[in-house]
Formats: structure tokens, sequence, C-alpha cells
């Protein structure tokens, strides 16, 4: 029986029991780079896709893929993937987002967070900067402590739960908002308003989802408390970056530590707003969307991921 054509966007040279895997079941053709010329190169002939983040699935790269069937993606987040286009061709999409058992054991994005809450409470890039140029700058580069401040999670899901163990070990005291009831040990719940009110810190771990799209606005910014940290490993747009850089300018946000960007495909990085300001400003800390990116993470996230693609294909693709 002929097997199924696969173009793998994702780069598996560190996981080559994955790509094994993938090589056994599929026709397997990477495009790597993972770039729009690569995609709309491969994707005609293939029938299952497995993604990356790094580039965008979009709608016209879809119509250039006739039989298309399955796209599957190692990630939870699907804003790299045009949902509706998909939909509307019949091609079944699978992630992990509710694959919990695994998620689970899956820590490397609550841990990033937690290095952005003490990379911008102590002002680690800049204090680095510093001594690099053999500038010993302690007084200049005084930071916050984290004991006894206030903590406060939006989204109190898998992610949410494990950054509150976190904040309890750094003796915060933790509180939480979520749409359903939030039930973690430590963690008092309160309303929105009266969290952002009373937190040094405040951390984002909700899906982008239309209704969550530009979720920390003007409004919701300026109920923060003066001097306060905004932490974001959700999705860049969960937040309205032109809001944060006016909280940075005027208050009351001290510093913005943020693993993801709205845009992150755009060709003109170097020029988007929160980098611009980043290149001259201490108080935002941007990483690469990297909350993932552990060997330990990608190796059970693929690993599951390349597994529910084989399975879903020997149900559904034809003989």
């Amino acid at each position: 029986m002929k097997k199924p054509v696969l173009v793998c966007a994702a780069d598996l040279a560190h996981l080559p029991a994955v790509k094994e895997l993938l090589e056994s079941n599929f026709e397997y053709r990477p495009a790597r780079p993972a770039t729009p010329e690569n995609l709309a190169r491969l994707l005609p002939e293939a029938d299952a896709y497995f993604a990356a983040l790094e580039v965008r699935l979009t709608e016209e790269l879809i119509l250039l893929a006739p039989r298309l069937q399955a796209i599957a993606t190692p990630s939870t987040g699907l804003d790299h993937l045009d949902l509706e286009a998909a939909a509307d061709h019949g091609i079944a999409v699978i992630g992990l987002k509710d694959e919990r058992a695994l998620l689970d054991r899956i820590t490397a994005t609550a841990e990033l967070a937690w290095a952005l809450v003490l990379a911008c409470a102590r002002r680690l890039p800049e204090s680095f900067d510093a001594s690099r140029r053999g500038h010993w700058a302690r007084d200049e580069l005084r930071g916050r402590q984290l004991a006894e401040k206030t903590f406060g999670i939006i989204g109190c899901g898998r992610l949410g739960t494990m950054v509150a163990d976190y904040a309890g070990a750094f003796r915060m005291s933790v509180l939480g908002y979520d749409v359903r009831d939030v039930r973690i040990a430590g963690v008092e719940p309160l309303p929105l308003d009266e969290l952002l009110a009373q937190s040094d810190v405040v951390s984002l771990h909700i899906h982008l989802t239309e209704a969550n799209r530009g979720f920390m606005n003007m409004d919701r910014l300026r109920r923060m408390k003066l001097g306060s940290i905004l932490i974001n490993t959700s999705r860049g747009a969960v937040v309205d970056e032109s809001a944060v850089l006016d909280a940075l300018k005027n208050g009351p946000l001290a510093a913005y530590g943020t693993d993801v960007i709205e845009g992150e495909w755009r060709d003109d990085l170097q020029n988007h707003p929160l980098i611009r300001h980043a290149r001259e400003h201490g108080n935002v800390v941007i990483t690469p969307h990297i909350g993932g990116i552990t060997f330990e993470s990608q190796a059970m996230a693929y690993e599951h991921t390349a597994k529910m693609l084989i399975e879903h294909c020997q149900k559904h693709f034809d003989s």
C-alpha cells in the first residue's frame, strides 16, 4: 500500500526517533528551512502536514494543497494555522490542547514564565549587559524582592497551576482569576479588577480566542498596581501592545516580560514596536517564543503528536 505523503516543517534534527517514526509511516518530505516558499513547493502533493510555529499555514498555502487531509501541530496554540480555511476544506487539525495527561508532564513554558518574572524583577538583561561592558552597576540596577509581594494569575489551568506553585515557593501571596471556578491550593480566587489592583506581578495564561484578543487592553492595564510587572507566555495578541507601551511610559507598568508578540511571522521583526522599545529601554524583556522549546518538552510533544497523526491517518485515509 502506498504511504501518504507528509510534508514536515518541524525541525527534527535533534529528535531522530520522531523522524524515524514519521518516515516509517509516511512518504516523508522535510520542508526545511520552514518558509512559505518551501511549503508552496511541497504542499501540492501533501496528504498530511506536520506544522512548525515559525511559519504560518495560510489560506493561500492551503489552496495549493488539494490532497491535504490532516494537519498536526505539536502545540496547544493554533494561531500559526488558518483554522477557518482548514475547516472550509474539510482538513482535520490535530493539536495538544486537550492532551492533559501529556501536558501535565511538560513544565517548560511555566518555567520560562518564572524566568521572565525574575528577569523583570531583578533587571537581569540590563545587569548582564552592564557587566559584559565592564560596568559594575550595582546601585544603578536595583531590583525588587518577590517575597511578601502579591502574584496574580489570569487563567488558572495547567500552566497557571504550575506557576502558582513557583510563586508560593518564593513566599508570595497568590491570587487567581478564571472564567471557571478557581480551585488551586494556596490560590485565592478574586474578580479580575480586584486581582489587577492588588497584584505586584500579573501572569497571563489564557488561550488566544476572539473573546480574548486584546484581553489586556488600556482599561485593564490602568487598573493594575503602580510599579507592577506583566508577564505573557500566552500569545502576543492577548494584550494590546500599543497600550502596554503606553503603560510602560506613563504607568502603571514597571516592566513587561513576554515570550510572544503579535505578528511574530513578519519579515521586519526588528521594526516591531515592542522590539524597537526593548532596544532602547530596559523595562521590556522579550524572548523569541521559546517557552516550549526544550529538548525534553519537544521530545514528548513531538512524539505524541506524531503518534496521533499516524493513528488519525490509519483510521481516515483511503487505502
